[in-house]
C-alpha cells in the first residue's frame, strides 16, 4: 500500500533565511570598540554646566591639592640598569634644568662626589592627624614604604611613604610617646613614653610586651638598639642610662654618672660604644659591658637634647639648647666641627644615610643642611654656613627628623602638630618657595595649618570639577600645589563674610570677553554684575582659567 504522493512546490515558493551581510572578521585588541570622545561642543557643555554649578549652588568649593607622589622606584630601576650595562665605565647622564631630565636624577648613592644632589628644601607635603597634638617623633620603616609618627597623645599614625596620605592609627600608650625605635632586622618596634611604659609593637602593630623601665614612672626621652638587636638602651629622666636585654626585659646593667636628666642615648651602629647627653651639659661616652664612662666632653653650655651617630660610626653629632651643633671624632675624642645658624635652641639632629650632611631643626621652626666638607674656617673668620636653610619649616619646635633609608626624602615632626615631608630639588621644577631658604608656604598660617587638609587628602584634583583649569603661564604655583593669592573679593551672596577669589576667572593678561569663557546666562546676577564692572574698569578674562586646562583644581575652600 502506498502512501499519498509529496507535494512538490515551486523553487519561487521555499522560504528563505533573511540574507546577513558579510561581515569580516579583523583582530581587535578590544573587547568591544570604545565610545568615540566627546566633540568639543560636548565638552563645552560640560565645562559650562559645572561652572553654573559651582557658582549657583551655594556649597562651598572644597580645597582640594594634587596628590605629590615621590616614587623612588624608577630612578632606582633605571640606575641599575645602568650600572649592569655599564659597570665599569662610571657614566651618569647629564642633568639639565628641564622637566624631561626627571628620569634621569638617580638616588643619592648614585652621587656620592656630589652632596648637593641630597639636600631636602622642597616642600612637599603636611600630614595631620584630625585630633591636633604634637608629633614628639618621627621614623621611617625599615623597607622605607611608610612612615611612623608618635604623639603627645600616645598615638602612633601610619602615613604612606610614597602619597604621604593616612593609612591607620593605634592609641599604642598611655601617655606622650617620647622616643620609639625599629630593630636594625626591622621585625621589632620599641617604644617608651613619658610615664617610663617601654611597649614592643611588631609591623603590624601587634603589641607584644609592656613593663615599667625606669623609677618613680620617670619619662624614658631615648631608646637605641646594639648592632646585633640583642640589647638595647634607654635614657631617662631619672639620670640614668639603663641597658636591658631584648628577649628577657630585664635590665643588665645601670649607668649612673649625669648629674641630671638624661635626654638622649645613642648605641654605636657597629661597636660596643654608648654615647648620652644630659641637661648637665655633658656627652658621656660608655662601655656598655663594664658600665664605666670612656670619656665626658663638656663642650656644650646647655641641655644636650638630640644626639646621632654618623652612618661610618666615626662621629657623633649634637643637638644643644645653646644654639649650636657640634661634631665630635671620636678617634681623636675632639671636636671637629661647630655650626652655628639657629636662633634659638636646637632639638635635633640627623645625619644623611650617603652624604657628610647633617640636618639639624630647631624651636624656631627652621631646618637647616650642614656639609662637613668645607674646611674649618681660620680663626677670626665668621663661621660656615648653612649649606641650605628652611628659615620657616615649621610654626614650633622640630622635634625629630629622619631621612629615607635611600636619602631623597626627609620627614620633620613638631610641635606645630604636623609631620612634614621634603625631597630634592628636581630638575626644570621652581615651584617651591622653600628652595635655598624662603617664606613659609602661602596656605600656611601662622601659627595655624589648614583643618580641611587632610579631610580632603583622598581627593584628587584631575577631574573633580571639570573644565577648571588650574594656574596658566601667567599665574605662579606655590610649593604646596596651590596658586598664589589673588583678589579677595567678597561675595554679596552670603551675609557671613565668606569670600571667593576671582582670580580664575579674572586676568589682566588679555583682553577676551567674558562670554566667551562662560555662558553669562548661567552665572549668579551678582556675580555677573561684579564680573561686568571689571571688565568696564580694564579687567579681563583668561579663557585657559576656566575651559582651557581640565586638570586644574579648584584653589579655595570659599568658607
Amino acid at each position: 500500500m502506498s502512501g499519498p504522493a509529496p507535494i512538490l512546490l515551486a523553487p519561487s515558493a521555499i522560504p528563505r533565511p533573511p540574507s546577513v551581510p558579510h561581515i569580516e572578521w579583523k583582530p581587535s585588541k578590544y573587547l568591544t570598540e570604545p565610545l568615540p570622545p566627546p566633540t568639543d561642543e560636548t565638552m563645552r557643555m560640560q565645562e559650562l554646566e559645572a561652572a553654573a554649578r559651582a557658582f549657583a549652588d551655594g556649597k562651598p568649593i572644597k580645597k582640594t591639592r594634587p596628590r605629590r607622589t615621590v616614587d623612588y622606584n624608577g630612578p632606582l630601576g633605571r640606575w641599575t640598569l645602568l650600572r649592569k650595562l655599564r659597570p665599569n665605565q662610571g657614566y651618569l647622564p647629564q642633568i639639565r634644568p628641564a622637566v624631561p631630565f626627571i628620569i634621569d636624577l638617580f638616588p643619592p648613592k648614585a652621587y656620592r662626589d656630589n652632596a648637593s644632589t641630597s639636600l631636602c628644601t622642597k616642600f612637599i607635603h603636611t600630614s595631620t592627624n584630625k585630633i591636633r597634638c604634637p608629633v614628639n617623633v618621627v621614623t621611617w620603616t625599615p623597607e622605607g614604604r611608610r612612615v611612623l609618627t608618635g604623639s603627645t597623645s600616645g598615638e602612633f599614625t601610619l602615613w604612606n611613604g610614597l602619597t604621604f596620605n593616612f593609612e591607620t592609627i593605634l592609641q599604642a600608650h598611655d601617655s606622650a610617646i617620647c622616643t620609639m625605635t625599629f630593630t636594625h632586622s626591622g621585625q621589632y618596634l620599641a617604644s617608651a613614653d613619658k610615664s617610663g611604659t617601654i611597649k614592643y609593637f611588631e609591623p603590624n602593630m601587634n603589641n607584644l610586651a609592656a613593663w615599667q623601665g625606669s623609677n618613680s614612672h620617670e619619662a624614658i626621652r631615648g631608646l637605641s638598639f646594639s648592632p646585633d638587636d640583642q640589647r638595647f638602651a634607654t635614657a631617662s629622666d631619672d639620670s640614668s642610662v639603663r641597658i636591658w636585654s631584648f628577649q628577657e626585659r630585664r635590665v643588665e646593667s645601670i649607668l649612673t654618672g649625669h648629674g641630671w636628666d638624661v635626654k638622649c642615648v645613642e648605641w654605636h651602629p657597629t661597636k660596643g660604644l654608648l654615647v648620652s647627653g644630659s641637661k648637665d651639659n655633658d656627652i658621656k661616652f660608655w662601655d656598655p659591658r663594664t658600665g664605666t664612662v670612656l670619656s665626658t666632653l663638656h663642650h656644650h653650655k646647655n641641655t644636650i637634647q638630640a644626639l646621632s651617630w654618623s652612618p661610618n660610626g666615626d662621629m657623633v653629632a649634637s643637638a644643644s639648647r645653646d644654639q649650636t651643633v657640634r661634631v665630635f671624632d671620636i678617634r681623636a675624642m675632639k671636636e671637629f666641627r661647630i655650626f652655628k645658624g639657629h636662633k634659638k635652641e636646637v632639638c635635633s639632629v640627623t645625619w644623611h644615610p650617603i652624604h657628610p650632611i647633617l640636618v639639624s631643626g630647631g624651636s624656631e621652626g627652621a631646618i637647616l643642611h650642614w656639609d662637613l666638607r668645607p674646611p674649618e674656617p681660620a680663626f677670626g673668620q665668621p663661621p660656615t654656613p648653612p649649606r641650605a636653610s628652611l628659615d620657616q619649616a615649621h610654626d614650633s619646635n622640630v622635634w625629630s627628623l629622619q631621612f629615607h633609608p635611600l636619602g631623597h626624602l626627609l620627614a620633620s615632626a613638631s610641635n606645630d602638630h604636623t609631620t612634614r615631608f621634603w625631597a630634592r630639588e628636581r630638575p626644570g621644577d621652581t615651584s617651591s618657595v622653600f628652595a635655598g631658604g624662603g617664606a613659609r608656604p602661602t596656605e600656611m598660617g601662622d601659627g595655624e595649618v589648614d583643618m580641611d587638609q587632610e579631610n580632603d587628602d583622598d581627593d584628587q584634583a584631575p577631574g573633580l570639577v571639570p573644565g577648571f583649569g588650574g594656574a596658566g603661564p601667567s599665574t605662579p604655583q606655590t610649593n604646596g600645589g596651590v596658586g598664589t593669592a589673588g583678589a579677595m573679593v567678597a561675595h554679596p551672596d552670603r551675609d557671613t563674610g565668606k569670600q571667593t577669589r576671582l582670580d580664575a576667572l579674572l586676568d589682566p593678561g588679555k583682553m577676551e570677553t567674558i562670554a566667551t569663557v562662560v555662558e553669562m546666562s548661567l552665572i549668579p546676577t551678582t556675580i555677573r554684575g561684579i564680573i561686568m564692572a571689571v571688565v568696564a574698569m580694564g579687567g579681563t578674562t583668561d579663557a585657559g582659567k576656566v575651559g582651557g586646562d581640565s586638570n586644574g583644581i579648584i584653589e579655595d575652600d570659599i568658607s
